[in-house]
């Protein structure tokens, strides 16, 4: 005898054969021992999950010599037959290449003849759906009030293309997609069985690539086994599949978390000689990401189905929640847009840039001419870019202020020069969270006096050479923005308020909504960062309560909103800009007005 693919030779012959599927087991199973049995069946679900096996062994059970029962004995005759696929009572239709009505009443005819060996006589109609409404209709009867020795076994891969009038008439089981854990366990099965060496990082890449279906995981090991030669091993089915090498994914993740320009431009090179599909590299990229934001929620959750999970829990601890999520949405993006980028690879990097350099908790500054792009430093080493850094232009804003000059005269572009001066003072102006007094809004001067008012304008302060820190006035908020923490322990620390302080016994409650973010080593390293600060021992406890005094988090986000508030009311007060708004009836966008502080970076 020839060979025999494994997903024939392994099919189920029986109920208790059978991988997954309990829901439709259980109620086709009670239903032939309590003798319940109706006359139309209809099994939907995926290709591959068992539709058409099932009903080959509810139809052995009917026919089995031994007597109506979930458990066929599988050696008489009928069995035998039935599993050989020549049983005389069981007729199977394929209704892809019968679509037609007359195909339809030529197999309805023997329907009221008895059958000729077995109990009953089983019609099994595979993809039903294809069949045309004419087909549908002359079924319909039939399907209704068959004789009592007929059963109908239909099967369909598109349940919502069948009449409403064909499910009435059936009991219908719908079958699942297989997860890739009870795909893995049945191929350890098999290949243990054949006496075939394997490895199981190897299972698990085909049972994720089989999507579902247990007839093409099976119909894939029977290609990777031919491909390696009589092994199933990880990196031969990494090159049947085409697949990355998952060190690649890694890798990039490795130079996300160090903010690492030049690494992440290495390893796109790197990946670029294996001419990948950079669709499947971004999809198992934002799989490691999942696993990535699982492992910082919760930890015992994460699998180690690739014998990674070491590595995934430490990336967990080296990306803040808020980071991760952004960093998923923009690989999502990215393969969304990856079609229409000139090059697959330019459309990659480019989603890797974004997750680079779109980071909530690091301020970008673009890189001199001439230099590489290198590490990306955090703003709490580099400081913020500030008006005073005359070598370094944006040629956005260089652009806007040649189209004023151009449109003013030679002194008024020189006013210019001294009003975008004042605004950056304005924006660097410090401030603490006490509500800034609202200076008096002077009334638009008269269009005779534009000129004198642009001409003898003048900065409201001097320009100050460095931008003092900005002080929230509460003890607990400007210790947490000196602290050197930052990533997920900062953002808890943020997020918490000092509710009492007794010594060195510190009490903190932590707002509810940021429960998640709380971990049991965080109180431990925020002490270790603030002892070391104060020069003192201290020990911090955690409640998880409400407060009515707000956190470093919402004491900064009043602290901006009130430095926007003040801007507006200077600008709306200046009477350059009323001298602008006058001449060229200009407007003042308010919502584009942005203060800048020292903690835009935090």
């Amino acid at each position: 005898m020839g060979y025999q693919v494994l997903a024939r030779k392994w099919r189920p012959k029986a109920f208790r054969e059978m991988v997954g599927q309990e829901h439709v087991l259980k109620a086709l199973i009670n239903s032939l021992d309590h003798g319940r049995l109706h006359h139309a069946y209809l099994f939907t679900g995926t290709r591959g999950v068992g539709k058409t096996t099932v009903a080959r062994i509810f139809a052995k059970s009917l026919n089995c010599e031994t007597g109506v029962s979930s458990e066929p004995c599988g050696h008489c005759s009928a069995c035998q037959e039935i599993n050989e696929g020549r049983f005389i009572d069981l007729i199977e239709v394929d209704a892809a290449s019968r679509t037609k009505v007359e195909d339809t009443r030529e197999l309805l005819e023997n329907v009221q003849y008895a059958p000729t060996r077995g109990r009953f006589k089983v019609y099994l109609i595979d993809e039903v759906h294809m069949l045309s409404g004419h087909s549908f209709n002359a079924l319909l009867k039939t399907l209704e009030e068959p004789p009592e020795h007929v059963k109908f076994l239909l099967a369909t891969t598109d349940p919502q293309q069948l009449p409403i009038t064909i499910l009435s008439r059936c009991l219908q089981f719908s079958l699942k997609a297989m997860t890739p854990d009870k795909i893995v366990g049945h191929l350890k099965f098999v290949l243990q069985n054949e006496m075939v060496e394997f490895e199981e990082p190897a299972l698990w890449m085909l049972g994720r690539e089989a999507d579902g279906s247990m007839r093409d995981a099976m119909s894939l090991t029977d290609q990777a086994i031919s491909f390696g030669n009589g092994k199933v091993v990880e990196s031969d089915v990494r090159a049947m599949l085409g697949s990355i090498d998952r060190d690649h994914v890694y890798g990039i993740i490795e130079a996300l978390a160090g903010q690492d320009g030049n690494q992440l431009l290495t390893q796109v090179a790197a990946v670029a000689e294996q001419s990948p599909d950079y669709n499947g590299i971004l999809a198992s990229l934002i799989s490691t990401l999942h696993r990535i934001a699982v492992a910082q929620l919760a930890p015992d959750a994460v699998d180690d189905s690739d014998g990674d999970r070491e590595k995934i829990l430490r990336y967990s601890q080296q990306f803040a929640p808020e980071q991760v999520q952004l960093m998923y949405q923009t690989a999502l993006l990215g393969r969304k847009d990856l079609p229409l980028a000139p090059q697959a690879r330019s459309g990659f990097e480019m989603t890797l840039l974004r997750m680079l350099l779109f980071n909530p908790h690091t301020l970008i500054r673009a890189p001199a001419a001439g230099t590489n792009l290198g590490k990306v430093h955090s703003p709490a080493k580099t400081g913020h870019p500030t008006s005073s850094n005359h070598g370094s232009k944006d040629p956005v804003a260089e652009g806007a202020l040649s189209g004023l000059k151009s449109a003013l005269s030679k002194d008024s572009a020189r006013s210019a020069d001294n009003r975008i001066d004042k605004v950056n003072t304005v924006a660097s102006k410090p401030a603490t969270i006490a509500k800034p007094a609202s200076p008096a809004v002077a009334p638009p001067p008269a269009r005779d006096e534009i000129p004198q008012a642009m001409e003898s304008h003048q900065s409201l302060q001097p320009r100050s050479a460095e931008r003092p820190k900005v002080t929230l006035d509460d003890e607990w908020s400007d210790l947490v923005n000196d602290l050197a923490v930052a990533g997920p322990v900062g953002n808890f620390a943020r997020n918490c308020v000092l509710e009492d302080k007794q010594g060195d016994q510190w009490l903190l409650h932590l707002n509810p909504r940021y429960e998640a973010l709380f971990k049991d080593d965080y109180p431990t390293q925020l002490t270790d960062a603030i002892s070391e600060k104060l020069g003192q021992k201290v020990v911090i406890t955690v409640k998880v309560s409400g407060s009515e005094r707000q956190t470093p988090d919402q004491l900064m986000a009043s602290y901006k909103q009130q430095q926007k508030k003040h801007a507006i009311e200077l600008l709306q007060s200046d009477t350059f800009v009323q001298a602008l708004q006058v001449k060229f009836g200009a407007t003042l966008d308010v919502n584009s007005v942005q203060p800048l502080t020292e903690t835009d970076s935090d």
